[in-house]
């Protein structure tokens, strides 16, 4: 049944570490490679509108689209990596298995600078239609595929056309802390699966670049900016009273081009410029909620928890 209440009035106050009051989550996603291709071997190609409203027919090859999903493995990786090295702060990489098998190099430096790795699929597709045993074997090859390039095994999970109602029993089932595929709050909350309680960090549709693409509502990085300016600054009056959580979503091939990249830039130098912002990658927050607000914990127990 779905849950259209959540937390209601009375959010569970839950301070971030070091008394912070909003936790910002940097996530890129690192798909490029795992879309829908002929080149690899699929019956179609990605059925993507690039450019505003072109597109190539997807029943045929497209090196020109080949090309756009290029950009961000070759580089819109290595500006990302290289901007939060300045910056000092971590992001959650939500990475399909068969991307990172196809630059190695890539997994290994994201491992190295600390970034997490998020199960984002084995392919860049989601769960939707396959049977319980199906989306084991997707979320083990993806794992697999992580743990052998990366070195690392993820410990969130998040796909592209969603989850079924057995996902989460099978995540719990496969250790895994978290998945993101939820848009329906801005603080991490508990839901019910046949193996017990499941922690769900939540994504945003609407802080993330994917708004430029095709149609999209964005038009310049100016934009971008001032979407992330302002729901930081939202979040930061509403933690007054209850400590909040923002995710920031930015696609290599979109985000990774030049001038989205110095809007994250301004936006990475305005946050750290405010009082009671914590950069923490999606597990990091996953285990602090864990450890502050358990989900056996009554409401009452979780309210003032590390303040």
């Amino acid at each position: 049944m779905r849950d259209l209440i959540g937390y209601g009035e009375h959010p569970p106050v839950v301070g971030w570490p070091g008394d912070a009051r909003v936790a910002v989550s940097l996530v890129l996603n690192f798909e490029e490679g795992a879309e829908s291709s002929i080149e690899a071997g699929d019956a179609r190609d990605e059925d993507i509108s690039i450019f505003g409203g072109w597109s190539a027919d997807p029943t045929r090859r497209s090196l020109m689209k080949e090309s756009f999903f290029e950009y961000g493995s070759r580089v819109g990786i290595w500006r990302y990596l290289g901007l939060f090295r300045e910056y000092g702060v971590r992001s959650t990489v939500m990475a399909c298995g068969i991307a990172l098998e196809r630059n190695p190099e890539a997994a290994k430096a994201i491992a190295r600078d600390g970034h997490e790795i998020c199960g984002h699929g084995y392919k860049w597709q989601g769960l939707v239609g396959m049977t319980a045993e199906e989306q084991r074997a997707e979320i083990r090859r993806c794992v697999a595929a992580i743990e052998q390039t990366a070195g690392v095994r993820p410990s969130g999970w998040y796909v592209r056309e969603g989850i079924t109602e057995e996902t989460r029993a099978v995540l719990v089932q496969e250790g895994f802390l978290y998945d993101s595929n939820s848009y329906s709050d801005d603080l991490p909350y508990y839901v019910d699966t046949a193996e017990g309680p499941h922690l769900v960090v939540p994504y945003a549709g609407d802080t993330n670049d994917a708004r430029f693409w095709g149609t999209g509502s964005l038009g310049s990085p100016d934009d971008f900016f001032s979407v992330l300016k302002d729901s930081l600054d939202c979040l930061l009056l509403e933690a007054d009273e209850v400590p909040r959580m923002m995710s920031v979503g930015v696609h290599l091939r979109i985000g990774g081009r030049p001038s989205v990249a110095m809007a994250v830039r301004r936006f990475i130098e305005y946050a750290q410029a405010q009082q009671g912002v914590w950069f923490g990658t999606r597990e990091e927050i996953a285990r602090w909620w864990l450890q502050n607000a358990p989900a056996t914990a009554p409401a009452t127990e979780m309210e003032g928890a590390s303040r």
